[in-house]
């Protein structure tokens, strides 16, 4: 049987009814964060196993993964930390599928302050700009194309406030720290609410697209409830909460 035959046996609910509860260690990138707990509380009420979820930076996950840490899920903000963990050895690789697309956009708090083309980038009437480490968070790598593909990364790169993630990048930007930052479309998205402030939601052309993977990890290869949690990430409840914070899937 394939992996992904499993998981559609753990979907039917023979690994969640077989199975007694556990807790399942979920590493998740910060852009995700609302969404997955969305999702935790109705997979939790299905199979009464437990999720325990740490959000940060996709790159800090892998150093820790890499390192030792216990997680034994990882929801990657991209696709490529995920293949290099399977390539070390420290994931399994047929565990390995795209659970969101996302999206970025330019974000301010302030209502009228960023225009509907983004063309407030080029005035550079900001003192700062928001973004998160492009080196480990793959927004904030998507930012940084994006500046460039304007040709204002030189221009603008005095202004930038880095965040460890694209949570603090929100944050920035939600407390006024910074004018304007490169956020998630998810971080704006919550189900029932128009968003807030002003934004521009970037063309998906400006930038490589923002897949982001989960994988199960060496510590959840023998976790029937590791293997549930993903079987659940793929269900059609699960998808209609991620679409429904601005992602495809």
């Amino acid at each position: 049987m394939s992996f992904f035959s499993r998981l559609s046996v753990c979907l039917a609910g023979l690994c969640v009814t077989q199975a007694y509860a556990d807790v399942v260690q979920v590493a998740v990138a910060a852009n995700f964060a609302a969404p997955v707990a969305r999702i935790a509380e109705a997979f939790q009420a299905a199979s009464g196993h437990t999720l325990k979820l740490s959000s940060g930076a996709t790159g800090k996950f892998h150093a820790q993964i890499v390192a030792g840490a216990p997680f034994e899920v990882l929801l990657a903000a991209d696709t490529r930390t995920p293949q290099q963990l399977v390539a070390s050895g420290h994931a399994v690789a047929a565990s390995r599928f795209t659970y969101a697309t996302g999206r970025l956009v330019l974000w301010s708090a302030t209502p009228g302050v960023v225009d509907p083309q983004g063309a407030v980038l080029a005035t550079g009437r900001f003192e700062h700009l928001a973004i998160a480490n492009p080196k480990t968070a793959p927004y904030g790598s998507a930012a940084m194309q994006v500046l460039r593909a304007r040709g204002l990364a030189e221009r603008l790169t005095p202004k930038l406030v880095t965040g460890e993630s694209i949570a603090q990048a929100f944050q920035f930007v939600a407390t006024g720290n910074a004018r304007l930052g490169f956020v998630a479309l998810s971080q704006l998205s919550t189900p029932g609410r128009q968003p807030s402030g002003s934004m521009w939601l970037v063309p998906a052309d400006l930038h490589e697209p923002i897949r982001q993977d989960a994988v199960l990890l060496r510590a959840g290869a023998n976790s029937p409830a590791a293997l549930a949690w993903l079987a659940y990430l793929r269900s059609d409840a699960a998808r209609a909460i991620i679409r429904a914070y601005g992602y495809e899937t």
